[in-house]
C-alpha cells in the first residue's frame, strides 16, 4: 500500500482515539468542569451530531479544493480543537470542541475515503479502505486504553493534548505525501460532476440500501462496544483491570476482520456478508448467553470484533462503489452511513439496559443485524454490480 495512505491512517488514529476516548474520561472531566456525569455524556452525543451533519455538508463545500490541502486543514482544526479542549475551564467551550473537532473528523474522513481509492488501481477500493479503517481499529487497541490511562495518571486534560499532538506527524505527513493537485473548477474540463449530480446519486436504491446496510451493522457495533465494560466487570464477573484488556481484544478482533475483508471485498463482497453476517446474527446473543463463562465471553468479545469490522467494513466499501457517479462526495456518504450507526446503536443499546440489565445491548445488536440481513435480502437477489467501477 501506498505510503501516503499509511500517512492518512494515522490521522484516523488519532481522530479515532478522539472519538472513543471519552468513555474513561467522562467522571474526571465532570468533577473538574463542575457538571454532572451525565451531562458530560452529552460530549458524546456533540460529537456524534457533528460527524454526522458535517461529513456532506464540508465535502460539498470542500468539493472544488485539492485534497492535500483539504486534509492538511482538517487535521490541523481537529488538532487546534483538541488543544483549546485541553486549557478551557468551560464546559460549554469544551462541547463547542467537540463539535468543531467532530465537524473537521468527518471532512477528514470523507475526503481520506475517496483520495484512498484514487492511491490504488481500480479494484482495490477495499484493500485501501481497510488500510485506512485500520487507523479506528488500531485506535480501539491501543489509543483509547492509552489515552484512559494518560487521563489516570496525568488527568484528562493530558490525553485531550496527547491527540492534538498526534496529529501534528499526521499533517506534515499529508504534506510531503499526499500528491497535490491543482484547483479543478467547475468549468475546467477535468473537473467532476456538478454538485447536484453527485446528490442525485442518493436516488439509487442501491445506494439507499447499501448506506442503510452498513449503519445497521455499524450501530450493533458500537451498541454493544459502549457498554462492553459493565458486562466484563458484572456478567463476566472479571476484575475491573480487565476491563481495557477485552477493549484491547475487541480492537484485536476488529482488526484482523477490517484486514481480512481488505482482501475479498473489492471481488467477493457477496462472499463477505453471506458468510460472516449469519455468523454475525449468532455471536451477539452467544455472547449474552455465554457472558459468565469467561474463556467464552473472551474468545466471542474477539470474535464479534473481528465478524463486525470484516462486514462492516465490506459494506462501507459497497458504499463508495454505489457512489462512483459521485466521486468527491461518495467518502461522505460513507462516512455519515457509519457516523449514524455509532450515534443510533448506543442509543438503542441504553434503551435496553433497565429492562433486561447489563446484556441488553446484546440482544439489541442481534436485533439489529437482524434487520440488516432481512433488508440485504433484495440486493442478494438483483444482479451483481461490475466488479469494479
Amino acid at each position: 500500500m501506498p505510503l501516503p495512505l499509511c500517512l492518512l491512517a494515522l490521522a484516523v488514529f488519532a481522530m479515532g482515539t478522539s472519538e472513543f476516548m471519552l468513555a474513561g474520561l467522562l467522571p474526571d472531566i465532570a468533577s473538574d468542569l463542575g457538571v454532572s456525569v451525565g451531562t458530560a455524556g452529552t460530549l458524546t452525543s456533540a460529537f456524534a451530531v457533528g460527524m454526522i451533519v458535517g461529513a456532506p455538508l464540508v465535502a460539498a463545500l470542500a468539493r472544488d479544493w485539492p485534497a492535500r490541502g483539504s486534509l492538511l486543514a482538517f487535521a490541523l482544526v481537529f488538532s487546534a480543537a483538541h488543544a483549546v479542549g485541553a486549557v478551557t475551564t468551560s464546559f460549554v467551550v469544551l462541547s463547542a470542541t467537540r463539535v468543531v473537532a467532530a465537524v473537521a473528523n468527518a471532512g477528514f474522513l470523507a475526503v481520506a475515503l475517496t483520495t484512498a481509492a484514487e492511491l490504488v488501481p481500480p479494484g482495490r477500493k477495499g484493500r485501501a479502505l481497510a488500510v485506512l479503517l485500520s487507523g479506528t481499529t488500531v485506535a480501539t487497541i491501543a489509543g483509547v486504553p492509552g489515552g484512559s490511562l494518560l487521563g489516570t495518571l496525568l488527568g484528562w486534560r493530558a490525553t485531550f493534548w496527547a491527540v492534538a499532538l498526534v496529529c501534528l506527524p499526521a499533517a506534515l505527513g499529508i504534506l510531503k505525501g499526499i500528491p497535490a493537485r491543482p484547483r479543478l473548477g467547475r468549468t475546467h474540463p477535468a473537473a467532476g460532476p456538478a454538485l447536484r449530480v453527485e446528490i442525485s446519486q442518493l436516488r439509487s436504491p442501491r445506494l439507499l440500501l447499501v448506506m442503510l446496510l452498513g449503519a445497521l451493522v455499524n450501530a450493533a457495533t458500537f451498541g454493544s462496544f459502549t457498554f462492553l465494560a459493565p458486562l466484563v466487570t458484572d456478567a463476566a464477573g472479571l476484575a475491573r483491570p480487565w476491563i481495557p484488556v477485552v477493549l484491547v481484544l475487541f480492537g484485536a478482533g476488529s482488526f484482523a476482520g477490517v484486514t481480512v475483508a481488505g482482501r475479498l471485498s473489492d471481488r467477493r463482497p457477496g462472499l463477505v456478508v453471506a458468510a460472516g453476517g449469519p455468523l454475525l446474527l449468532v455471536g451477539w446473543p452467544a455472547l449474552a448467553v455465554l457472558a459468565e463463562h469467561q474463556v467464552a465471553f473472551l474468545t466471542l468479545v474477539f470474535a464479534q470484533g473481528a465478524l463486525s469490522f470484516a462486514v462492516g467494513s465490506t459494506l462501507i466499501t459497497r458504499v463508495l462503489y454505489e457512489a462512483a457517479g459521485a466521486p468527491t462526495m461518495a467518502g461522505a456518504y460513507a462516512t455519515a452511513a457509519l457516523n449514524v450507526g455509532a450515534a443510533v446503536g448506543p442509543l438503542v443499546a441504553a434503551a435496553t439496559l433497565d429492562p433486561v440489565g447489563n446484556r441488553g445491548p446484546l440482544w439489541a445488536s442481534g436485533l439489529l443485524v437482524l434487520a440488516a440481513l432481512l433488508a440485504a435480502l433484495p440486493l442478494s437477489r438483483a444482479r451483481r454490480p461490475s466488479r469494479a467501477r
